[in-house]
């Protein structure tokens, strides 16, 4: 009965925790760093990109001059982004949220955010969500390929190969001039479906080419969270649960590595409080997001979003 009780009190944790933060659909856990240990994600940039919106309504990109014969649905579309990049700052601007809300620009954001040179655009990396068609489209657009057809599927996630580089990988300066001047976005997803996919896509159909998530990051786990040591079973959602509630796993994400990203929060994903996005899309709405997103990128008579495979779809949406 105990156990359960416990069980039960880390359940609401994380479950209140995540509707403080979906204000935004952000997940966050920021926790103090435990037993002295070194943070999993060093700074190297504090302050950057961060000419927040102003808090007058303007139209994105070609919305700033209306009445020039724009459809009602393109109207739309752009005062519902507007509206998202409007409840991003003001929840950036609530102090009481400050904790959940503020993570450093630090080279762990940073190798988040891949570049494209050559049409000024970065793209931050939200696991879970239809970023491989992404990457995708930015490598086409990088000249790497010519058409999205013809890329592997095994170069698509090989960054030595695919001439994609990451934000991380240029000097201070050029960081900075970067995220100051490109396109930005980056993509969400309901913050509890998008774990219950990585859980189910790591732990329970397991791909063979991602072993590590079975055989290293499960049992840790388990030794750290299973009340009952006796049972033998493989990792069950309620372990993972523990985990996530627990105030004091930071230590336990030092050992997992960037492996974390597949459930950690937005905020420590893509520091959207420090980084003045462009465009925030939606999982949900991505067969509108995606065109629009192209659009205001001034990339949408190069290439299109393509369609997700069903393998890849299933995967996803678990």
């Amino acid at each position: 009965m105990h156990h359960r009780w416990l069980l039960l009190a880390a359940c609401f944790w994380v479950i209140f925790m995540f509707m403080v933060a979906s204000k935004f659909i952000t997940l966050t856990f920021k926790d103090p760093d435990v037993h002295g240990a070194k943070p999993v994600i060093p700074t190297t940039i504090t302050e950057v990109g961060k000419d927040h919106i102003t808090k007058e309504k303007r139209l994105p990109g070609q919305f700033q001059t209306i009445g020039k014969g724009l459809s009602e649905d393109l109207v739309h579309e752009g005062l519902v982004h507007i509206e998202r990049l409007e409840l991003l700052r003001n929840v950036c601007q609530d102090a009481s949220l400050k904790n959940l809300t503020h993570t450093p620009v630090s080279k762990f954001v940073l190798d988040r955010i891949f570049v494209c040179d050559k049409h000024k655009i970065l793209f931050c990396q939200t696991p879970k969500v239809g970023n491989t068609q992404w990457k995708k489209v930015l490598i086409v657009l990088n000249g790497a390929f010519p058409s999205i057809d013809e890329i592997p599927e095994n170069i698509v996630h090989d960054h030595e190969k695919n001439g994609l580089p990451r934000l991380s990988s240029f000097s201070d300066s050029e960081i900075e001039k970067r995220l100051k001047l490109y396109f930005k976005f980056f993509i969400v997803r309901d913050p509890f479906e998008r774990l219950i996919s990585a859980f189910k896509d790591k732990f329970v159909h397991n791909p063979r080419f991602e072993p590590w998530y079975r055989h290293e990051i499960a049992p840790g786990i388990i030794r750290k969270y299973r009340k009952n040591r006796t049972e033998t079973k493989g990792l069950q959602f309620e372990d993972f649960v523990r985990y996530l509630g627990d105030p004091n796993h930071r230590w336990l994400d030092i050992q997992f590595g960037d492996h974390i990203i597949h459930w950690i929060t937005y905020v420590e994903l893509c520091a959207p409080c420090e980084i003045t996005y462009s465009i925030i899309g939606h999982h949900e709405t991505l067969e509108e997001d995606a065109p629009y997103i192209l659009k205001e990128a001034g990339i949408d008579h190069l290439v299109s979003y393509p369609t997700i495979p069903p393998a890849n779809r299933e995967s996803m949406d678990q």
